[in-house]
């Protein structure tokens, strides 16, 4: 084996090479091997998806002091109108580029022409500027600020106060290595009169870049005359730098192409198989989560090839403006990028002007002042939010989910284990979830990033592990919410129905219903069909252990067989610490008061880092785990929920669920998990820029149908929330992993508080309807999951509240 092999093979381990084991690979003649390392290991990194940015490309100025010697887009002042765009054109460009779907303007333009034109100069001084960088900065400022596109600015060589004072109106920025070699920059070389383009400068600007924490995004021009040697010179370099900062977002490897009316014109492109060999060593050499992107437009009819060599990521594509660096190339459309993309069995996907790590963590590579607009912009995954859905807000589903759910086709021939051609980790985890095993952590989180034929493979096993475990039956309980104050002393973020000294210009008044309305609605509960009232509230500065007592007492005097599902562990562990007793003690007083089950909620993301965040000052993961064991461990079983959607990301959600599993294995006490997505509309934090505008509905229908797999067979029942998720979104969830559609909730505030319109109640016809149109039958069920005999003989009463 040559050492050539021997690094592929290290390589495939996952094994970071060393700089002689990447050398080697200059001398390999066999491309096999290293195409298909490369491919494992960018499956591995980033899945089925193929990532791109829809963008608007904003030509500030192409007069540029270089005269790279391939280049057309750089022009003397003589054969341009005016020197530079003006501002109004500027913006005119980004409203053309926003009304097209555009997310990113991209601002490319010459490096310092000022210093070599008196036209450049002049043309400044009359828009009131004394240098192009300090004219991009207003002119990205204008698109931010008037039109809301997210800027990234690839305006060459620069300062560390250059890069610090564009900082606050980029998301990104940019600046192309090209190559490591000096010698390109020597008389009869490419880079010959390019001041800008010696290599020591521009790694100078990238570590700079580094330094401020700027997401960057650099690359190589291949076929320039450079050597392979040279080429992992220039990626080792490139290396060195982001294991010392982190901040190379991605690293382009594109290919030159000959333009007539240049020096070059007459040069030798280098081939498809030069460009496959450079992604795929640099694939090996960076590693498999890297982003590597080659643009579309340089390669057409080989995006297949470029892909499966290592590619995971198109760059900036614009719908409405051309490639200005390379005109004659046009870019592909959208539809046909898709498909191409698909020819490679991969899903196009869109991302921002940032990539998605950098998203996930935005407060350390973000300008306060952008930061918001990120966090708006963005998925969960750090990607670009594209559905208009969002929980809550009566808004449609996207068509995408039906294709999603018509795709998972489930084949009772074949079990979720044995289906080939699946990405390794999400192979790896519907394999442990076949034989029942615990899913670890990072098999957990892997599956919230499922996309292309990965997505539809999970959510087909979810429905198999579904239907394995409670078969096509969709329950549903018919019961009343009782919310008895939205008075509350703490701060959660997320919660717009708390009435508080945080919260006084939140929707509607604040109130406090005493026990004798708590009976009577309970009285007309048990009059409309109700075997269940879910009594919940905030926490009221007067309400002390023996108030919960009182209500509990309220409610059974009232109707003696109600199932009385009442209080969050925040309540439980309130109630306690106020008559100074442990919790069994209190829970034992409230269980002989007649409380019957506990809901699972207070328990938003089971993650101290993200409770740190949403709700500083309530109870810890660990307390929240320590009521319910505690219910549990006296016989009141109780459900479990997770709100998500906001600041957390899949990490954490692979977290709760598994706090959820270990503490079912332990106590067996949870009846239901239930996901609940976050509304987002009038939630304080999100209105303060602080969260993001909750899930996109492929999260909230993976988070059902991953809930599934996690806690399989430990938890039987998926529940689906008709007011997060609205009837059809409901609908759709039951065909990936869950089983029932809740409570018919007479009379629920909290949603509609968080600016929820999907209404308050959904009959009981209604729900079987919703159930018939998937061709399932439904029943109705206790709290508790036993089959409810009582018959609704009368529509509910919607009572204000």
């Amino acid at each position: 084996m040559s050492t050539a092999q021997k690094a592929i093979a290290t390589a495939r381990e996952g094994t970071r090479l060393d700089d002689a084991q990447v050398l080697a690979l200059a001398d390999l003649t066999d491309l096999r091997p290293l195409l298909a390392a490369a491919e494992e290991l960018t499956l591995e990194g980033h899945g089925r998806a193929v990532t791109y940015s829809r963008k608007v490309f904003i030509p500030l100025t192409q007069l540029c002091r270089d005269v790279c010697h391939y280049c057309t887009f750089a022009k003397a002042p003589r054969s341009l109108k005016q020197a530079y765009l003006s501002p109004d054109e500027v913006v005119e460009i980004a409203r053309t580029g926003a009304a097209a779907g555009c997310k990113e303007a991209l601002f490319t333009l010459g490096d310092k022409p000022e210093l070599r034109y008196s036209a450049a100069r002049r043309a400044l001084a009359e828009l009131g500027h004394s240098s192009t960088l300090e004219y991009l900065e207003a002119a990205a400022r204008s698109v931010f600020t008037q039109v809301g596109l997210l800027p990234h600015l690839n305006p060459g060589v620069m300062n560390r106060e250059d890069l610090q004072r564009l900082r606050p109106v980029s998301v990104s920025m940019g600046l192309m290595l090209e190559t490591a070699s000096e010698r390109l920059s020597a008389r009869g070389g490419p880079h010959f009169g390019s001041p800008d383009k010696w290599p020591a400068r521009r790694l100078e600007t990238i570590e700079w870049a580094g330094e401020l924490a700027i997401p960057f995004t650099t690359g190589l021009l291949i076929g320039i005359g450079e050597t392979r040697l040279e080429r992992l010179e220039a990626l080792l370099a490139l290396r060195a730098l982001h294991e010392r900062y982190g901040h190379l977002q991605e690293v382009i490897i594109q290919n030159f192409r000959a333009k007539p009316g240049t020096r070059m014109s007459q040069a030798p492109e280098p081939s498809l198989q030069e460009h496959l060999w450079t992604i795929a060593v640099a694939r090996l050499v960076l590693g498999p989560r890297f982003s590597l992107q080659a643009p579309p437009n340089l390669q057409p009819g080989a995006l297949a090839a470029l892909v499966r060599a290592g590619v995971n990521d198109w760059g900036g594509v614009s719908p409405v403006t051309p490639d200005h660096v390379n005109p004659e190339a046009p870019w592909p459309h959208l539809e046909t990028l898709a498909t191409e993309t698909a020819a490679a069995d991969r899903e196009l996907t869109e991302r921002l002007g940032i990539a998605p790590p950098f998203v996930r963590t935005p407060e350390h590579w973000v300008d306060p002042a952008l930061l918001s607009a990120v966090r708006r912009a963005a998925d969960t995954r750090g990607l670009a939010r594209t559905d208009l859905w969002h929980a809550g807000a009566a808004t449609p589903v996207p068509a995408a989910a039906y294709t999603w759910i018509r795709e998972a086709v489930r084949d009772t021939g074949t079990g979720i284990s044995h289906r080939s051609g699946l990405s390794r980790p999400i192979a790896r985890a519907l394999a442990r979830a076949g034989r029942g095993a615990s899913l670890e952590e990072s098999d957990i989180e892997q599956l919230f990033y499922a996309a292309g034929r990965d997505l539809h493979e999970v959510l087909r096993a979810a429905d198999l592990v579904r239907e394995d475990a409670v078969g096509d039956e969709v329950s549903y309980i018919v019961n009343r919410n009782i919310n008895y104050t939205n008075i509350c002393t703490y701060r959660c973020g997320f919660c717009a129905f708390s009435k508080g000294r945080s919260a006084r210009d939140l929707r509607g008044p604040a109130y406090r219903i005493d026990t004798d309305e708590i009976a009577q609605r309970a009285v007309e509960a048990h009059a409309a069909g109700a075997t269940e009232v879910c009594l919940q509230g905030g926490i009221h500065p007067s309400y002390t252990g023996e108030t919960y007592l009182s209500i509990v007492a309220a409610v059974k005097a009232a109707v003696p067989d109600m199932h009385v599902h009442a209080f969050s562990p925040l309540e439980i562990m309130h109630g306690a610490r106020t008559l100074q007793l442990s919790l069994v003690d209190y829970l034992r007083r409230l269980k002989a008061a007649g409380l019957s089950t506990l809901p699972g909620t207070a328990a938003e993301i089971l993650d101290d880092e993200v409770r740190a965040i949403i709700c500083p000052d309530k109870l810890s993961t660990n307390e929240w785990l320590q009521v319910m064991r505690t219910a549990h461990g006296i016989g009141l079983k109780s459900t479990s929920t997770m709100m998500f959607g906001h600041v957390e990301q899949p990490r954490h959600w692979a977290r709760h669920l598994l706090h959820i599993r270990t503490l079912q294995k332990r106590t067996g006490g949870f009846t239901e998990f239930v996901p609940l997505p976050f509304v987002h509309m009038e939630a304080p934090m999100w209105r303060k820029g602080l969260a993001r505008s909750g899930v996109s509905f492929r999260e909230a229908l993976l988070v059902h149908a991953i809930a599934r797999l996690a806690l399989h067979p430990l938890i039987p029942n998926i529940q689906t929330s008709w007011v997060k998720m609205g009837p059809e979104g409901a609908a759709l969830t039951l065909q990936a992993g869950a089983n029932d559609l809740g409570g018919t909730l007479m009379n629920e505030s909290i949603t509609r508080a968080a600016g929820g319109v999907n209404g308050q109640e959904l009959d009981a016809a209604g729900i079987e309807r919703l159930a018939q149109t998937l061709g399932r039958p439904t029943f109705q069920r206790t709290t508790l999951y036993q089959r409810a005999h009582t018959n609704i003989a009368t529509p509910f009463i919607a009572i204000a509240q």
